[in-house]
C-alpha cells in the first residue's frame, strides 16, 4: 500500500507542476508580439475593395502575420513573399488555411490554427488586400 501512496504523491506533484507551467505560459497576444517584421512591405494606394480587405486583415491577421503582411520573426511568416504568390498558393489556399488551419510546411513557425470567427467573405476580402500588397512588391 505504501508503494501506491508514493506513486500517488509523485503523480499529484507532477500534475501540480504541469498545471503551474500551463498557467504561466504566455498568452497568444503576448506571443504574437514576439518579433520584428520579417520583410519590408511597400503599401500602395488601395481601392475601396482593397481597403475593405485591409480592415478585415487588421481584424483577423495582423496579430500573427504582422502589419501589412510583413510577418513577425518568431511568430508567423510574411504573406508578402514569393512563397504566397498566386500560382503557388492560390486564393483557395488562403481560405482553407483560415477556416481549417494549416500544417507547417514552408516555415519553422509551427502549424497555423484556424482563425476564430473569420467568415469566407472576410477571407475573400483579405485575399484581395494581400494580392494588392503582393503586386505592389513585385510578387505576381
Amino acid at each position: 500500500m505504501k508503494r501506491y501512496s508514493k506513486l500517488l504523491a509523485i503523480a499529484a506533484v507532477a500534475l501540480a507542476v504541469a498545471f503551474v507551467v500551463y498557467l504561466r505560459r504566455p498568452s497568444p497576444a503576448v506571443v504574437a508580439q514576439a518579433g520584428p517584421p520579417i520583410v519590408a512591405v511597400k503599401v500602395p494606394a488601395l481601392s475601396a475593395e482593397e481597403q475593405k480587405g485591409e480592415v478585415a486583415y487588421r481584424a483577423y491577421c495582423t496579430r500573427c502575420h504582422g502589419e501589412d503582411g510583413a510577418g513577425q520573426d518568431g511568430v508567423a511568416p510574411p504573406l508578402v513573399h514569393p512563397i504566397y504568390e498566386p500560382n503557388h498558393h492560390g486564393d483557395q489556399a488562403f481560405l482553407l488555411a483560415a477556416m481549417n488551419g494549416a500544417r507547417a510546411h514552408h516555415w519553422p513557425f509551427g502549424d497555423m490554427p484556424p482563425v476564430e470567427g473569420v467568415k469566407p467573405a472576410d477571407v475573400a476580402d483579405i485575399v484581395t488586400y494581400v494580392r494588392a500588397l503582393q503586386r505592389a512588391n513585385g510578387i505576381y
